[in-house]
């Protein structure tokens, strides 16, 4: 089979022939390999934090661990936006202790009192003079790689392979700038849960629609006769859910349809439709015609996933797309739950010494795409056999090296 196609000036045809195995079971369940990832893969490659409404004010921010690092976003008293490490200059401590907030004209280290200004400056220490020869203008917050992309705040641990957002969003921008995402508004806030499966057992089971006709039903009755997906390129797939003919059979998805308002705001393919841009390694946008939301996940250890997610609406929104708002919200709930159960079911099989590993539909090429990215930053993923827990990162520098 061989899908010839073009979106957005991109080549996503699906070659005739192609390794249909997934990655090998053992990376699913190394911590070694784990470190490796976190390394070459999330620090290295633009995350989400939260969107420009969640911070609007001076002294706003929202803060994000992931892997072992911990990321403040902030809003100045000149209205930038600016991203740190939330890790005081003293001691280490977290500058600011939770999720989101606001402070009042300064951050105020809750270990020892440190003052940092809201453009990350040290105001200074407590009891400055027990610090002899200290030059607080070394002593400032450390600042992080940001990016505000349709509204949403995103920032990079460490310089990698990716280039700016918008470079990598530019194929779509035409058809996303009428959905008119930065000016939108939260909805009910960041939600967050813990799934105890592998990151990538999230990922496979995202990466591919194959499984909506069957798994699914509330998508199926929506949009299953249409929808597709577009492999990853250049770090971005894309896939497309236009609503079926008809009313549809379940009464969320029925009632969805007869209430939601026409988007005459959106060109004429997607007023009737939901729009999935992922963004590699761990970061899906969702464009709808009454809402955009995002959600990513984030590993808290070889099989503890962090799940995060939140969406945001018109500022003007009626009372029409706020009903279709909470009927959608209906599909996506049970959406979730289904996909949480199904990536559980999957981590489960890779660690059975039966499980024979992954053989893939030309469906689920986008799986296969994903998976490829993941040989190419960290190659002894692609040996079959597992090694060594000890020799993981060893061997890893190795493959690195023989490339150069």
């Amino acid at each position: 089979m061989n899908m010839n196609k073009t979106v957005a000036g991109r080549d996503v045809s699906v070659p005739r022939e192609w390794d249909r195995r997934g990655l090998p079971g053992w990376c699913y369940h190394s911590p070694e390999f784990l470190k490796l990832e976190a390394q070459h893969v999330f620090l290295t490659h633009w995350q989400v934090v939260c969107h420009v409404s969640d911070v609007p004010n001076a002294g706003d921010y929202h803060t994000l661990d992931m892997c072992g690092e911990r990321a403040l976003v902030l809003r100045g008293e000149d209205g930038e936006l600016r991203a740190f490490r939330n890790m005081c200059r003293h001691r280490g401590s977290r500058v600011v202790p939770h999720a989101a907030g606001s402070c009042k004209g300064a951050l105020v280290c809750p270990f020892h009192g440190w003052t940092y200004n809201l453009d990350g400056t040290l105001r200074g220490p407590s009891r400055p003079k027990s610090f002899p020869d200290f030059d607080r203008k070394t002593m400032g917050l450390k600042p992080l790689e940001l990016e505000v992309w349709q509204g949403f705040v995103l920032v990079r641990f460490r310089p990698g392979p990716q280039p700016s957002v918008a470079e990598l969003m530019q194929p779509f921008a035409e058809e996303i700038a009428p959905y008119g995402a930065a000016g939108m508004v939260p909805t009910i806030g960041m939600e967050t849960c813990v799934s105890p499966v592998n990151w990538k057992s999230v990922r496979d089971v995202d990466n591919e629609g194959y499984h909506v006709a069957m798994a699914h039903p509330a998508l199926q009755d929506l949009y299953g006769a249409a929808y597709y997906d577009e492999p990853l390129v250049n770090g971005v797939n894309r896939s497309h859910g236009a609503y079926n003919a008809g009313a549809g059979r379940r009464w969320s998805v029925s009632a969805y349809r007869r209430i939601a308002p026409e988007a005459t705001h959106l060109p004429e393919q997607q007023r009737k439709a939901w729009v999935y841009y992922g963004l590699f390694p761990n970061a899906v946008f969702v464009f709808m015609p009454e809402t955009v939301q995002f959600y990513q996940e984030f590993p808290r250890s070889v099989n503890e996933t962090l799940l995060r997610s939140a969406s945001y609406r018109h500022a003007t929104e009626s009372r029409a797309q706020r009903l279709s708002r909470y009927l959608h919200s209906r599909i996506e709930r049970d959406t979730s739950a289904e996909d949480v159960q199904l990536t559980i079911w999957s981590n489960e099989a890779l660690q059975s010494a039966e499980f024979e590993g992954f053989y893939l539909s030309d469906l689920e090429y986008g799986l296969k795409a994903f998976h490829d990215q993941i040989r190419r930053l960290v190659p002894v993923s692609t040996l079959q056999q597992r090694p060594l827990e000890e020799s993981v990162a060893t061997l890893n520098a190795d493959l690195l090296a023989a490339r150069s």
